[in-house]
């Protein structure tokens, strides 16, 4: 019992003691030693935890020279003005020796020029603000001052002339150090803004691209999708007596290139706590950059000039000639020509150049890129509501490696050529031009400033075109008429075979041929428009509830049926000249509407190639019912459940119903 007292009495001054020194002031500095550069900023932070009294404390710091034999020589304090040593007054008044506060118990003695006889033991001492004295008041840290052996030299500056969008820009910059010590060295290339423009509106420096101090390559935040590009690169060479040469290359200078260049080269050394430290840095000035844009000097011509007018067959011959290009600049050229439709506004037949396309089921199912609008075409017989599209197409293209593709008229690619016939001088030859092949022909250019082969997703640096050129082409006159109608015979029933036939007549001198399409329209419910005709009246679906009538089929001028529905079978064939049959087999609720024939002219060129005329024509509409089937009336009582006694009723019902039937069906073969 007594040792156990006794114990008791040893243990408890021990944890008093423990207490107090968990709360007792304590005193932080770097650990060292430390090695900073002459003529160079000095940086050491001091930290004070575990006091009492106000949270401002204050600091005081002293020097210990290697040479003083302990002595202590006050540097700066941030209670006492007159704190300072003589050799310390002069730079203490300046500011070149000062204590920063970070926080009140945080602060940083601050040498902006280190000497060499700044080289020692440097002390951080806090004045007490405790109620006892306990704890560490101050510690030490020492600083090694090593020569400043730092290199950095240029062997081109920029001249300031101004250099053309996309050219190459090479800047080179020598660095090096020459120190006992382990050190590293980073050298960064920077610009300043575009030129004149960072003391107006403060544009900051930007990094470009730097090797840091473990020789990484790391490209600047706003240059960072230019480098993954392979657009921007920089290269250490080893150069001479320690002198290393870096080189930074960007393949194609842009306009937002344009400021003042410089190179930066800092000394790194990893300090005992593990953290890099700068502890040297030089910036040389290699000159200013000035972007010429490719807009200001590029542009784009076309030939013949105006306007011209050729006879169907005759070969049509386009110049496009690219003007301005720096000579110094290896560019990729993507060459276009487009067409679009006559900006006069002129019809196909009434003489103008044709604005509208002939109808098509890309245009009917809007997959065409071309605008298209509902419009009224006046016909022999009535007018009719159906899609017409603008043309703007492009013709043909090459590429910056020199590929040749034809736009929408693939049929092009036998009948004409696109050829670079010199340094940006580009032909565009139509062996035989075709009625179809008039419009206002245009050449695009899109130029990759500094990208002789550009990938499919670089964008283009800059895209101009020419004027346009008007082709006419003189055509001999084509009529065209289609009537359609309906056979007599039978009533159409479901699971009937619909049988349309269109008469189309082409006249024209020469060979021609007439194009046949069929179209459907749903039948109109009640609120659709009536449109008179000579011989009939029929009602159109309105225009605002239904605007594209169905393709059904076609029968090309070369013979070839097309059918474009996915229902019914159908079937179409040419029966005569001029006689075409449209059929329907086992027609379906959904193939019963109004139908249209729609004709076009196709001429033969002296080539013996056809061409669209362009003359088309717009048949009557023929409205298609289909009737219930005498079985179907049978089914209906039986579906919904009625009972066996009204069996003699049906019986009735159906026999009337189809003796009913089969008098219409003879009544309408009479006629």
């Amino acid at each position: 019992m007594r040792t156990a007292m006794a114990s008791m009495k040893t243990l408890f001054p021990c944890l008093l003691w423990g207490l107090q020194c968990v709360l007792c002031r304590d005193v932080f500095l770097p650990p060292g030693t430390l090695y900073r550069v002459a003529g160079f900023p000095l940086s050491l932070p001091c930290a004070v935890s575990g006091y009492d009294g106000p949270r401002t404390q204050d600091f005081e710091w002293f020097l210990i020279r290697d040479d003083a034999e302990g002595r202590q020589m006050g540097v700066v304090s941030t209670r006492d003005e007159g704190f300072p040593y003589a050799p310390f007054q002069a730079r203490v008044k300046s500011g070149e020796v000062r204590v920063e506060r970070d926080s009140g118990d945080k602060v940083r003695l601050v040498i902006q020029r280190l000497r060499a006889d700044d080289q020692g033991k440097y002390e951080c001492y806090t004045p007490s603000t405790d109620t006892t004295y306990q704890g560490n008041y101050s510690t030490t840290v020492p600083v090694k001052v090593i020569p400043d052996t730092l290199q950095i030299s240029f062997s081109r500056s920029l001249s300031g002339q101004p250099v053309p969008e996309g050219a190459e820009l090479t800047l080179t910059c020598s660095a090096g150090i020459q120190s006992e010590q382990l050190t590293h060295l980073s050298v960064t290339f920077g610009k300043r803004g575009e030129a004149g423009e960072a003391s107006e509106s403060g544009v900051g420096v930007r990094e470009v691209i730097s090797i840091d101090k473990l020789l990484a390559v790391v490209p600047g935040p706003a240059y960072r999708k230019r480098y993954e590009d392979g657009e921007i690169t920089l290269e250490k060479r080893n150069g001479e007596a320690g002198v290393d040469v870096y080189v930074m290359k960007m393949r194609a200078v842009r306009p937002p290139d344009t400021g003042a260049y410089f190179c930066e080269a800092s000394q790194w050394i990893r300090d005992p706590d593990r953290s890099w430290q700068k502890i040297a840095q030089r910036t040389l000035d290699i000159g200013n950059l000035t972007v010429q844009r490719l807009a200001e000097s590029l542009s784009i011509t076309s030939s013949p000039k105006g306007e011209v007018t050729l006879q169907v067959g005759s070969p049509l011959i386009l110049t496009c000639e690219v003007l301005g290009l720096p000579s110094e600049v290896s560019s990729g050229l993507l060459v276009q020509w487009t067409k679009k439709g006559s900006e006069s506004g002129g019809v196909a037949g009434s003489g103008g150049v044709e604005v509208l396309t002939h109808l098509n089921s890309s245009c009917l199912q809007g997959a065409t890129q071309n605008m298209c609008v509902n419009a009224q075409v006046p016909s022999h017989s009535e007018t009719l509501f159906f899609m017409l599209c603008y043309v703007k197409v492009e013709v043909a293209r090459m590429s910056p490696n020199g590929v040749v593709s034809w736009g929408d008229d693939l049929s092009r690619a036998s009948g004409g050529s696109m050829e670079k016939v010199a340094e940006g001088r580009y032909s565009l030859k139509l062996f035989s031009a075709r009625p179809l092949d008039s419009g206002v022909y245009r050449c695009v250019v899109s130029v990759y400033a500094g990208e002789r082969n550009p990938g499919v997703s670089t964008p283009a640096t800059l895209t101009q075109r020419s004027e346009g050129v008007t082709v006419n082409l003189k055509s001999k006159d084509v009529l065209v008429a289609a009537v359609a109608h309906l056979p007599r015979g039978p009533l159409l029933k479901r699971g009937s075979t619909i049988t349309l036939i269109c008469n189309a007549t082409v006249t024209t001198t020469g060979p021609a041929q007439a194009q046949v399409q069929w179209l459907r329209w749903p039948i109109p419910e009640r609120g659709g428009k009536k449109i008179p005709s000579p011989a009939f009246d029929v009602t159109l679906p309105d225009p605002s509830v239904q605007k594209r009538p169905i393709l059904v089929a076609a029968l090309m001028y070369d013979g070839v049926a097309k059918i474009y529905t996915n229902g019914s079978e159908v079937s179409v064939e040419r029966l005569s000249a001029g006689s075409y049959r449209l059929r329907v087999h086992a027609a379906t609720m959904e193939d019963q509407g109004v139908y249209v024939c729609h004709a076009q002219a196709f001429g033969q060129d002296p080539h013996g190639g056809w061409y669209n005329t362009g003359a088309k024509a717009e048949s009557n509409a023929v409205t298609v019912y289909l009737y219930a089937r005498a079985a179907d009336l049978v089914l209906i009582p039986l579906v919904i459940g009625v009972s066996s006694s009204l069996f003699v009723g049906i019986v009735i019902i159906a026999t009337v119903t189809c003796c009913f039937m089969k008098r219409l069906a003879r009544q309408r073969a009479i006629k």
